[in-house]
């Protein structure tokens, strides 16, 4: 009983740092999209982010060998939720892009224990920071709101 639920246990964890990469993944996609389309005013934002971005996807990719699953590969490109043809578009989808991570790091908090637990709260703390900067609202629970 113990060594079944131990499995799913571990299953729950794969699967939560799995869907955490693929959201960098498609998070890094996005900024590149942000990025061409904000104004020089959030220019630097837009590139700090996309670095953060990156950094936490190459981490979530060394969490997942640590875990000794294979990790995600990104995808060519990635359908944005709307069109971004100018810079408050592009703002719009920053602050989605952070809102969507928020979600998915609180799944891993759910998964995960120990160090990659730490890891999935740094990101949802990150990306609901993030998420504020660009829309100028908050949530009081990020990460939880979507799911009431």
């Amino acid at each position: 009983m113990t060594t079944a639920r131990t499995g799913r246990a571990r299953q729950e964890t794969v699967a939560a740092a799995q869907a955490a990469l693929a959201a960098e993944h498609a998070t890094v996609y996005g900024y590149g999209i942000v990025g061409g389309r904000v104004d020089d005013t959030r220019a630097g934002e837009a590139r700090e982010a996309h670095d953060a971005h990156r950094a936490r996807r190459d981490a979530m990719s060394r969490a997942v060998r640590a875990l000794d699953a294979e990790p995600e590969a990104a995808a060519a490109a990635y359908a944005l939720p709307f069109p971004v043809a100018d810079g408050e578009a592009a703002v719009r989808l920053a602050a989605e892009l952070e809102r969507r991570l928020t979600a998915v790091y609180a799944d891993l908090v759910r998964a995960a224990t120990g160090s990659l637990r730490a890891e999935a709260a740094a990101g949802l703390r990150e990306a609901a920071v993030r998420a504020v900067r660009w829309s100028g609202g908050s949530v009081a629970f990020p990460g939880l709101a979507d799911r009431a």
